[in-house]
């Protein structure tokens, strides 16, 4: 199956932005008021593509503030569900939209779209569906507990032509070995901003990760 013009314009642009930072932060932000200084910490770090999850009552707000107020954040949405979440994002100006998982309706809403989207993977049936509808750019996810690097490494014989955002079970400790793999275009985290510094307002903490983590460089870039 081809790419109808508005999908392929949009997996370049999320080639793009994966590009930007070998880091994706993950956020679950529970109050929206918080959303300004941590996108002005993470985008001082240098970690300007921000993914927001849809996984809190605050989540769209604190979007649409980043979005307003933070010009320089490149804002996404994650934890995209449906078609309907798909819609919601591209109309409040997301940049790009992350699903954890897949399914042929939205797949389907994806390819009527010009929004960067990586649907999840974590098995070959999921990928069959997403390289025959056009998506070669996906996120691995849940990435440690769907067998790690031995699983990405035996996905990647029969689908070469795919790269990934590998997300779930990644931090400080292993990020190394992921961004080595030439198939990794950037990998996704939340130990950048955790719940617990979000909450303590501890900017100084988030920025010095961001720092860190925009220091390294997968196999891809180098």
């Amino acid at each position: 199956m081809s790419r109808s013009n508005g999908q392929a314009r949009g997996q370049a642009r999320l080639s793009e932005i994966l590009a930007l930072a070998p880091v994706i932060p993950v956020i679950t932000i529970a109050d929206a008021a918080q959303a300004l200084p941590l996108a002005r910490a993470l985008v001082a770090g240098g970690l300007r593509a921000i993914e927001i999850t849809l996984r809190t009552d605050a989540a769209v707000e604190a979007a649409r503030a980043i979005i307003k107020d933070v010009p320089d954040a490149i804002v996404g949405i994650g934890t995209v569900l449906t078609p309907q979440d798909l819609e919601r994002a591209q109309k409040f100006g997301a940049a790009f939209a992350v699903s954890p998982g897949v399914t042929q309706d939205l797949l389907s809403a994806a390819r009527e779209t010009d929004l960067p989207f990586a649907p999840g993977v974590q098995t070959a049936s999921d990928l069959i569906a997403c390289v025959t509808g056009g998506f070669e750019l996906v996120k691995f996810f849940p990435a440690i507990p769907a067998g790690g690097l031995g699983a990405l490494n035996a996905l990647s014989g029969p689908f070469p032509q795919v790269r990934y955002c590998p997300t779930g079970g990644i931090g400080e400790t292993n990020v190394r070995e992921w961004l080595v793999h030439p198939k990794v275009a950037a990998v996704g985290g939340s130990w950048i901003a955790p719940a617990s510094d979000i909450a303590a307002g501890a900017w100084d903490k988030i920025e010095q990760r961001a720092r860190a983590a925009a220091a390294l460089r997968p196999a891809s870039q180098r």
